[in-house]
């Protein structure tokens, strides 16, 4: 069994309307879900994505309105890397960014820098044959907007820890003590361990939550049972409604999940206008006039209007 790479990555805020300006607008993905976080449906879950939603683009964020600025420090995910087709495109988001008061730092081949939130991304020119996962915008042109993860960036204070369990039990290829690839059929993602700094990490606002790598439906039940025989913390399977999904920390203490590669967002909204309002699952569908009173007001900026137009 492999994994298809990075399914999605879940981090946090503290502004989800200046979240959806930034991650919608800025970098031009689609709000693609809007709807709750289902061990607490009073806290915003917001997904951005490709036009289609696809696992292996999406970006999640829980809000915790007016949550203070958090730190990343070991066993946490630091840094989020895209991919981009060209040199050119390097050269589109240099400036789109700069126009947009975002500062950057420019390498051989990437783009660095941070959402308003603190959290560190980085567009990376990629020769790839997967398939490419963008976004329409008006504003961007295809063949430069971002085309799904590349990978990750963790801090650890003991990378060889986690060694026989990436190898052995997440199936992830070694390309060094500390980079890591997971590659399946179609799709594949990075995983590459960092120093750690001195101050611990703290979760708030501009931190990774966990990073979720993506498993066909019938082979998730046996990624369960798997995991179990390395770590007997793993979660049951918990459905979560578009996918499902297991929990647990790889030993170097980062918050991995496997989840399942559908049904979708497409379950419960048509794919043309997806995002546009909360979405719940059905055992929270009783709450929602409850929750519309407790969750910040956004509206998506797109619309099927806008869409046709």
């Amino acid at each position: 069994m492999k994994l298809e790479g990075i399914h999605h990555i879940t981090a946090i805020t503290g502004d989800a309307p200046g979240n959806v300006d930034f991650y919608a607008g800025t970098l031009g993905l689609r709000l693609v879900k809007k709807s709750v976080n289902q061990d607490d449906p009073t806290v915003y879950h917001l997904f951005y994505s490709d036009e289609k939603g696809s696992a292996g683009a999406d970006i999640t964020f829980f809000e915790y309105h007016d949550a203070r600025r958090g730190r990343a420090g070991a066993g946490m995910v630091h840094r989020i890397v895209w991919r981009i087709g060209s040199e050119e495109a390097l050269e589109f988001w240099a400036a789109r960014l700069s126009s947009a008061g975002v500062d950057t730092e420019r390498g051989h081949g990437r783009l660095r820098f941070d959402d308003p939130e603190g959290l560190s991304l980085e567009l990376r020119v990629v020769e790839s044959n997967d398939e490419v996962l963008t976004a329409n915008h008006p504003d961007i042109p295809n063949e430069l907007a971002l085309l799904g993860f590349d990978g990750v960036h963790a801090y650890s204070a003991d990378p060889q820890a986690s060694e026989p369990f990436l190898g052995d039990t997440m199936g992830f290829e070694s390309k060094s003590r500390l980079e890591w690839y997971a590659r399946g059929e179609s799709r594949g993602s990075f995983y590459v361990y960092d120093e750690a700094p001195a101050a611990p990490g703290v979760s708030g606002a501009g931190t990774v939550h966990h990073v979720a790598w993506a498993s066909s439906i019938e082979a998730h039940d046996h990624w369960r049972t798997r995991v179990a025989a390395a770590n007997p913390h793993v979660t049951p399977v918990i459905d979560r409604y578009y996918f499902k999904s297991i929990y647990f920390t790889e030993p170097s203490g980062v918050l991995f999940e496997i989840a399942t590669l559908g049904p979708g967002f497409a379950v419960d909204e048509p794919l043309e206008s997806l995002g546009e309002s909360l979405a719940l699952p059905p055992n929270y569908e009783p709450l929602r006039a409850e929750l519309e009173k407790k969750l910040t007001p956004i509206k998506n900026p797109r619309s099927v209007t806008a869409n046709r137009t």
